[in-house]
């Protein structure tokens, strides 16, 4: 009995075309997947380098039912001016307090706590953001 073959002899024909399918396939691929890294990079970098203010809430304390202090520490350009925006929430979740800090000092790191009044207890205490004058 003799075997039956499905496929011609390897080498005999050249190279089929599924190989060059998938050959075009694979670069197609990675010149798309360079090209989208480079998209996402230059994008982040275009991000961070145009902040030039920047905040982070170090802790809070309740002080009372109508005021809490934060702790925040902003770091910027030394010649920088802005303001960070700061919200305090109930244990509903209601927002009870909201203020804008000004942080305009010729340095390029400001620690400050703050004093923001609220309309009843908060519980919690989020920075909303930071953003630079110019």
């Amino acid at each position: 009995m003799s075997a039956v073959r499905e496929q011609p002899p390897e080498g005999r024909y050249g190279r089929s075309a599924e190989e060059r399918t998938d050959r075009r396939l694979r670069i197609t691929g990675a010149v798309l997947g360079a090209g989208l890294l480079g998209l996402v990079t230059w994008i982040g970098y275009g991000y961070i380098s145009s902040q030039t203010l920047s905040g982070e809430m170090i802790r809070f304390k309740v002080v009372s039912d109508r005021a809490i202090e934060t702790h925040l520490e902003v770091r910027k350009d030394s010649e920088a001016r802005g303001f960070c925006t700061v919200r305090a929430q109930s244990e509903d979740g209601a927002e009870v307090g909201r203020a804008d800090f000004r942080f305009d000092q010729r340095s390029d790191r400001v620690d400050e706590v703050v004093t923001l009044r609220t309309t009843s207890r908060a519980t919690a205490v989020e920075l909303v953001g930071c953003e630079s004058d110019t």
